[in-house]
């Protein structure tokens, strides 16, 4: 049986047809972008197919007198899209070619006016108000970027962000899901999470080695009371073995001492200051404080993989209603920075 080659020639030529199309460009290089080298390395996957692309902008809702937030716009095949439907868009992008590229399309389309580009890094950079955020995410940036916008300062009506699927996974899964995690449980204490669609890693160039999805972020209008900071200690401190029970992690000598440290400094009524950490009374009575706290709501066997957050706000009430904390810092600031530590 003969098997049909189709030259290579003849597929890049037609991945290059597509990116025109989105570009609307006769020659495909009319702003530079047809010769333009994407880096893998620093997640340089553009978006080409224009289905999706408009299917992103419809199911980001966009009223006309909304400010979009885009994170990582690339050549602009998005942003235009959002320039049309937004009052204004302001794009993160710190790669100069990028922005070159994108700033002469908007000129091109008479839309330059509604488009704002901000030249530094979006995790560390403080962001300007906002109503949208709607972004193709870069995968080395999407655990502290997700953090950021959900823990952040600034409020927003949703974040509408085309993410790796398997990171994607994370954030919608359920308790006793395999994909559930300690990002699952802080983004979910602050926001509800949607998953729209799954996108192939055909639709981009240069083609990613993974599939990718789109989700919508909608900031929860009532959060709990719970101390930001302490919660995200704690998830730590339980997602750090997700499938070991709460017994065996807690029990743990040194995570013991550890406890033991921080709730002395944060607990000036406590009969056991941080230079006694190491007494061995006040560790054999510590430890029996945490295993009774276990025991009281019923914890010591479970696993944090398979609790709600319902469950895990209460077990972190009757920890610190014992006196037993896992941060010795006050509440979260607005300044804080997130990293991959929420993965």
């Amino acid at each position: 049986m003969l098997t049909r080659v189709v030259p290579v020639a003849r597929f890049i030529s037609r991945r290059l047809r597509a990116v025109r199309q989105v570009h609307g460009d006769g020659d495909g290089d009319g702003d530079g972008e047809g010769r333009l080298h994407f880096h893998k390395s620093k997640g340089q996957h553009i978006l080409i197919n224009p289905r999706i692309l408009d299917t992103i902008v419809r199911k980001s809702a966009i009223n006309p007198t909304d400010t979009v937030l885009e994170i990582g716009p690339g050549t602009g095949n998005l942003t235009i899209k959002l320039l049309e439907a937004a009052h204004k868009v302001v794009a993160f992008e710190i790669d100069h070619r990028m922005v070159q590229v994108l700033v002469k399309r908007a000129l091109r389309q008479g839309l330059n006016d509604k488009l704002r580009v901000i030249k530094k890094d979006a995790v560390k950079a403080l962001f300007p108000r906002f109503d949208l955020v709607v972004a193709n995410i870069p995968y080395q940036i999407s655990s502290p970027l997700v953090m950021k916008l959900v823990y952040g300062a600034t409020p927003f009506r949703s974040a509408t962000l085309l993410l790796q699927k398997e990171f994607a996974q994370r954030l919608v899964a359920n308790p006793g899901d395999s994909e559930f995690s300690r990002l699952s449980v802080n983004v979910k204490l602050l926001a509800d999470v949607e998953l729209v669609m799954n996108v192939s890693k055909r639709d981009f160039l240069p083609s990613p080695k993974v599939d990718s999805s789109v989700v919508i972020i909608r900031p929860k209008p009532q959060v709990p009371n719970v101390d930001l900071r302490e919660w995200r200690a704690f998830t730590s401190n339980c997602f750090n073995n997700r499938y070991k029970t709460l017994g065996a992690t807690f029990k743990n000598k040194r995570k013991v001492f550890e406890l033991l440290k921080i709730s002395n400094e944060n607990d000036k009524a406590s009969s056991h200051k941080g230079d006694d950490a190491e007494d061995e009374v006040g560790f054999t009575s510590f430890k029996e404080k945490i295993i009774g706290v276990l025991r009281t709501g019923e914890f010591e066997d479970k696993r944090p993989a398979k609790l709600s957050i319902e469950e895990l706000l209460h077990l972190l009430s009757l920890f610190n209603q014992a006196g037993i904390y896992f941060s010795n810092h006050g509440h979260l600031k607005r300044e804080d920075r997130f990293d991959d530590a929420d993965e």
